[in-house]
Formats: C-alpha cells, structure tokens, sequence
C-alpha cells in the first residue's frame, strides 16, 4: 500500500474558479460559514452565520388539534383511514418552519488579473484552508482563506510575488434588507434585519412573500477590517479601494440579535429573571473579535486555526490505498470514477469530507447542523434549510461518535434540550400528554407542532423520540454517568411519558400508536386511495421501544425511578410487535396494506436495524431476514434514489455485514449524487447525504452496537488492503484496525475507562500482552483507561 501524505491527500482541487455556488468550496466554525468561488478578477465569497433565521419567537401551536383527536383515532380503528387522514390536514396540522438565511458575500476585484496562468483552486481538509494561486504578467498571485475556530473571525490574506502589485476594490452585499458603510479608511460595516415572515410555497400570488416588521426579527452585522502592507487605502462609496499593495488581510466578524430575542421569550415563559434578558450587541461582540485578531500577525492566526483544526481533523486517518489519483483534480477524479474507474482514495476523500464538514458546521456553543450545514445562498432555500427530523437532522450526526467528533455532537443536544421546552407545551396543547414531543420540522425558534402541507409529512410526533436516540448515543459513547444523569435522561424521560400518554390499546389488546404515520409514504386504502395515516407504523413501535430499552437502561445504571422502570417494563411487555407479511417482508405498517410507491426514498421501517438494533442476526434473526427482503424490493423498485437515501442503504447493508452491497452504494452515491465539490446531491444539495456516506463507510470497518466490537464486519472486496486510525466504539474505545488481503493483520484497542470489551472477529483473536506475550482471547477482555491492547489473529 502506497504511503500518504496528510497534508497532501486530503484536498480537493480544481483547474478553474467556481461557476456555480455547488463548485464552490465550503469554510466553516460551526458559528460562521464561508463558500469560496476563487475568481480571479473577482471573487465572491458566500457568507453565513448560524443564527440569522427569519421569524421571530411566537406561539405556533395549534389549539383546536386535540378536540379532534378521539375522533380520528374512532376512524383509523373502523378502517376510515381517509377520513382520518383528512380530519387531520383540515383541523390538526399547523403552520411552517421559518428559514435558515444567507448572510450576504463578500467580493473582491483585482485590476490586472485577466487571463491568468497555472490557475490552482484547493481546499485543504486537514487545515482547514481555501487557496487560490496564478499567475499574470505582472508576477505570481495567492490567495488564503479560513474561518478560525480560537479567533472566531473570517480570514482572507491575499499577497502579490511583486511588491505594490495588488490593486482591490472590497465590496460588501446581502440579499436581506440592509445598510453598508465605510468606517474609516479601513473597515466596512453591514448592518441588517431578516424578515419576520416568508410566505410558504410562494408562487407569485401573494402580495406580501417576504415581511420585515421592526422590532420584531432578527438583527445582524458583518463587519470586515482590512490589514494592508504597502500602498495606500480610501473609502468610495462604501467600498474599500486597496491600491499598490504588497499584501491583504481582510478579517470579517459577524454576530446577530438571536440571543436577546430567546432571552426575552425566556422571560416571557418565567424561565429567566428580567435582568438576564440583555446580550452582548451584535457590533460590540464583532468589534470586540476583529479588534484581538488584529493584534496579531497573519503568520500567527493561521498557526492557532490550523493547530486546532488538526487537533480534532486528524484524531482519524484512513487509508485505502489508490493515493497516485489524489493528484488529479477533483472533478476530472469524478468524471473518471463515473465511467468505472477504481479511485479508493476519493472513497476515503468522501469519508474525510464526511468530517469536515461536520466540524465546520457544528461546534461546542453553535447551532447544530442544519439540512444544508451552515451553507446556503438562498432567502428561499429548499425545504427551509431548517431541521428535518423524520431522518436528516439525525443522519447528520450519525458520523459523530464514530467519527471521533464528539464534541460536535454537542449542539444537536443543546438543540433538544431547546426542543423538550416548546415540545412540553404542544404535548399538552396538541395532545393533553405529559412529557414533551417534536415533529418533522424544527427550526431556530424550536417549533413543535406540526408543519403545515400533508399528514403524511408534518403529522409525525415521533420527532423527539427519534432526537432522544443521540442523546443515549452520546452517552454510549462516551460514558460519563454526570451526562447521563443531568442532561440524557431527564430529556429522554420526558420523551417517554409523551409516548406513554401517546400510546391505546389495539383491537388485539396491544399497544399501538393511532393516529400514526410512516414518514412521508402512503399505502392504498380498499378504495384504492393513497394514505398516510393508520396505526402502529413499524418505525413508531421501534423508536418507543428503543426509547423504553434505553430509559430502562439509564435509570437502572443511575439507580433511581424504581416505580418509573416498573412502568416501563409493564408498558413494554405489551407494545405491539413488528410484523413480517406474507411475502416475508418487514410490514412498514401494522396491516399488510399495498405500497402507493414501492420505490419510496425513506426506508423508515428499517429503522430497527439502523440506526437502531432491535433487528440483528443474534436477537431476531427472522425479522433480520424480512429485512433484507423488504430493502431488495425497495431498491428494485427504485429505492434509494436520493442523495440521502442512497447514504442509509451504504449503513444498512453495513449492518447486514453484505460489504459487497454497501460498496455498490457508496459507489452509486459517488456516481451519481455529488456535485463537483462533493456536496451531497438530493438533489437539490443537502448535507445529510455526505454526513451519512461517511458513517456508512465507518460502518463497514467497525460496529459495536450489540455489545460487541465488531472489526471489520462488511469490507467489500474493493478495499483489499487498508488501515483505520481513530475511530470510535460504544463503550468508550478507539480502535485502530489494519488488514491486507481482506483479512485482519491488527487492531488495537484504547480504553477511556475500565471496564470489559468484547471482540468480534470472523477468525480467533489474540492479545498480545505489555510483556510481549500473546495469549488467545475469546471471551470479555478486562481493559483499563488509558492503555492500548494491540490484538492480532
């Protein structure tokens, strides 16, 4: 296996500037994000900032949904599912999320940078840094850019091989309402305010699409400073024109007023005091980054981003072999993989990005990762760039644990504590439950209730059931009873008594979730009317009964809610079980009821084998078989067809250990649902696809969810020689693994507390011991914190 380079091997590059914001290259630190085209004679870098959302904080409820609830769940007992169905979008659906928004480019032209030479465009993964180099007549030219995680700011550093040959004009827009300005001779300011209100679905009937209403939204600043090194600066016209320099650094800052409006909602609710309602202005807050990233040189910015960049990038490496196309620009690379050409590194290139882009786009202290990350270019995105959790905000963080990046996890946890607060009120609004709920759609202002549109979208209160998972999958992961017991299991509790109260008693007795839907698909009625709403979908009954498993399991390891745990063993032992039809397939319904559309892109009854595991070869393996069955006939009906979709069938068949097919799919995704910048591809772009890719291909190398570590469990035949750094496993591990001619040659395992491991390999396992002894280990290996045990065969 050819050795590679980290600081070389990662990176996509290309021979021409972006033409389209899909070809551009992302930049992020979770609280601001950049897209780079890399233009010559004029740059455009796309800019946004986690919070800047329209809308403004409100009571979305809807207070007429409950009284018709006794009367659907009548109806979907008789079998009148259409009735129900339309019972439910007349009197109990609610209004849309608000959207996520751009916060406006930043553009550069440069005099005299036509028709360059030697065009180079990059970004690196493992620093973190876009870079643009050519040359003119008038010498060589760079270009740096990187949003720093330690200095909280955006940098650009342009510089000239010639001495005075820089000549810029720096130019500040949004597509929001704005104002821009010169401050001095080098600082531009733009001030802004998002709307309060963008029409769902606007199609050019309503007179009023987009709302400003004063007071009421959200406010904004960018403000940007230039540091010049030779030649002379002036403000024209609210620009910056640079002429005659050697080099320049532009440093932006951004901030929004998102944290006084919450405050003030907080308030409002008798959650705060008064006094704890005012924030740090968005201008101070700015002035305050750029003013201490200013005291220090370029030189020393770009040290402390790239150190603390590669401190959480390169905690994983892999490496498949194939690095001499890593030379090759990235599209070209595309173009040839597309026609059948073996390209292992940009598989492993796909997984890396997996990474970096979670770390751009989710932080300690940040917004979680939305459909899009923290890239968008549109004030009308699709689907609202908002939080979809009937499967793609929880797919974006599928990568975290086992990717190393825990800590990115963190704000998708801080996101459903948020939730478990608005949810507390539309459980007892919507449906006079204890507990709290979430929908399909969840935005920065933490809506609970159902969207508006379809029942067969926006009616789905499993949403915080579902977010619940993460919060035990952080737990799993990194086993810190202090967690569990202060923030995972007070919030996964509250989930559980809303499902407790959600749950009625079935004609057989059981019990079942009614009215229930399976995300987004429709079966037929006998009057062969496609519906969505029936009772007991099989991804309902498998996330309550996660749910149930992993409250027991807390409360147990905690030791407390003696009386709550008999509950839930009672309430277990009588919830529905899945069911397998006649032609021994997993039923995504509790009826054997025809697919509307056979070839659906959700897969959501297959929840149970991922990312759940109540369906294993162990515990279940008939239903492990319906399984199989149901995704075969899924696929050959034309399944899988989305970006997104595609990445869940690279995990499932990981978890049915069927390497061969997980590889088709990683490259069909790869095929056939990129872009040129490797975004994710629905199409349109969503982040989702690229998050879940990167597990997928974890997935294949290591799983660990049965209470094993399972090494190597689905390696196609592709990946013949290989090794793994840095991945992680439930129970606290890292794992190394290296294999060659498909077979494992080691692993070693790293302990973050003591505790019993158990190995999982297709051939006996050996332990080599800190003497050099190598003893055989079949059994559970006692393991203590912070020691390595290498294994071998």
């Amino acid at each position: 296996m050819t050795n590679h380079n980290p600081e070389r091997a990662w990176t996509l590059k290309y021979g021409r500037p972006a033409e389209i914001w899909e070809e551009a290259l992302p930049l992020g630190n979770g609280h601001m994000g950049a897209m780079v085209f890399g233009g010559t004679s004029k740059e455009r870098i796309q800019l946004n900032e986690d919070t800047l959302w329209a809308g403004f904080p409100r009571d979305d409820n809807n207070y007429e949904a409950q009284r018709y609830l006794k009367q659907v769940r009548e109806l979907v007992f008789a079998g009148s599912y259409g009735e129900a169905e339309d019972i439910i979008n007349g009197h109990m659906l609610g209004v849309n999320t608000q959207p996520y928004l751009p916060l406006g480019d930043l553009y550069l032209e440069q005099a005299g940078a036509g028709n360059p030479e030697g065009y180079r465009r990059e970004l690196d993964l493992d620093s973190g840094i876009a870079s643009v180099s050519y040359q003119t007549g008038n010498g060589a030219f760079t270009r740096e850019a990187f949003i720093s995680a330690p200095d909280g700011v955006c940098a650009v550093y342009t510089a000239s091989e010639a001495q005075g040959q820089l000549h810029l004009t720096i130019s500040l827009h949004s597509p929001l309402k704005h104002t821009t300005g010169a401050y001095g001779e080098r600082q531009l300011v733009l001030r802004g305010q998002c709307p309060t209100h963008i029409a769902d679905n606007y199609h050019g009937d309503h007179p009023y699409p987009i709302q400003y209403e004063e007071g009421l939204g959200i406010s904004f600043e960018l403000q940007l400073q230039a540091v010049v090194t030779g030649g002379s600066v002036q403000a024209e016209d609210g620009k910056l024109v640079i002429s005659g320099a050697d080099s320049v650094l532009l440093l932006l800052a951004a901030g929004t007023t998102y944290e006084e409006l919450k405050n003030k909602a907080a308030h409002i609710r008798g959650d705060i005091a008064e006094d704890s309602v005012a924030a740090v202005s968005p201008a101070e807050d700015c002035a305050r980054r750029l003013q201490a990233a200013a005291s220090r040189s370029y030189a020393e910015l770009r040290q402390r981003h790239v150190d603390e960049h590669r401190r959480i990038f390169r905690r994983v490496d892999l490496d498949l072999g194939g690095w001499e196309a890593s030379e090759q620009p990235t599209d070209q690379r595309l173009a040839a993989y597309k026609e059948g050409q073996e390209d292992p590194a940009l598989e492993a290139l796909l997984f890396q990005y997996g990474r970096y882009l979670l770390m751009g786009s989710s932080r300690p202290g940040t917004q979680a990762a939305n459909l899009q990350g923290i890239w968008n270019q549109h004030v009308t995105p699709p689907w609202n760039s908002n939080y979809t959790t009937n499967i793609n905000t929880q797919m974006n963080y599928w990568l975290a644990e086992v990717g190393n990046l825990s800590e990115c996890h963190e704000p998708l946890i801080d996101m459903v504590r948020e939730v478990s607060v608005t949810g507390a009120r539309t459980a007892a609004i919507h449906y006079g439950a204890r507990g709290w709920v979430a929908h399909h759609n969840v935005d920065l202002w933490r809506s609970s209730s159902p969207s508006g549109g379809d029942a067969s979208w926006a009616f789905w209160p499993m949403g915080g059931v579902w977010l619940s998972s993460h919060l035990w999958e952080h737990y799993a992961f990194n086993p810190d009873p202090a967690y569990l017991a202060q923030t995972a299991y007070p919030l996964m509790k509250g989930a559980a008594l809303f499902c407790i109260d959600w749950l009625v008693e079935g004609p057989d007795g059981l019990l079942l979730t009614n009215p229930s839907t399976s995300p987004e698909n429709r079966f037929v009625t006998e009057a062969g009317r496609p519906c969505s709403v029936s009772m007991g979908s099989a991804m309902d009954m498998s996330l309550i009964r996660e749910l149930f498993g992993h409250c027991l399991q807390a409360a147990r390891l905690l030791g407390m809610d003696e009386a709550f745990q008999h509950q839930l063993e009672e309430t277990l032992a009588r919830l529905s079980p899945l069911k397998i039809s006649g032609d021994g397939r997993l039923q995504e319904w509790s009826l054997d009821f025809t697919e509307s559309e056979p070839g659906h892109r959700h897969v959501s009854h297959l929840y149970g084998l991922y990312p759940g595991n109540l369906i294993n070869g162990k515990e279940t393996p008939d239903l492990l078989e319906a399984a199989r069955l149901s995704l075969e006939k899924r696929i050959a009906s034309g399944g899988g067809h989305t970006g997104w979709s595609c990445a869940w069938l690279i995990n499932l068949y990981a978890r049915l250990k069927d390497g061969a097919a997980a590889y088709g799919f990683v490259r069909t995704l790869l095929t056939r649902s990129v872009y040129p910048n490797l975004f994710d591809a629905h199409p349109p772009f969503q982040i989702d696809g690229n998050f879940g890719a990167a597990a997928g291909i974890a997935e294949m190398l290591l799983q660990s969810h049965l209470g094993e570590i399972s090494l190597l469990p689905a390696l196609p035949q592709h990946w013949k020689n290989g090794r793994v750094q840095g991945l992680k496993a439930r129970g606290g591990y890292e794992v190394d693994l290296e294999w060659k001619e498909h077979v494992l040659v080691s692993a070693r395992i790293t302990a973050s507390c003591d505790g019993l491991c158990q190995l999982s390999y297709s051939r006996a396992l050996k332990l080599q011991l800190p003497d050099g002894t190598v003893v055989e280990t079949s059994g559970p290996l006692a393991v203590k914190a912070g020691v390595s045990y290498l294994i071998t065969l």
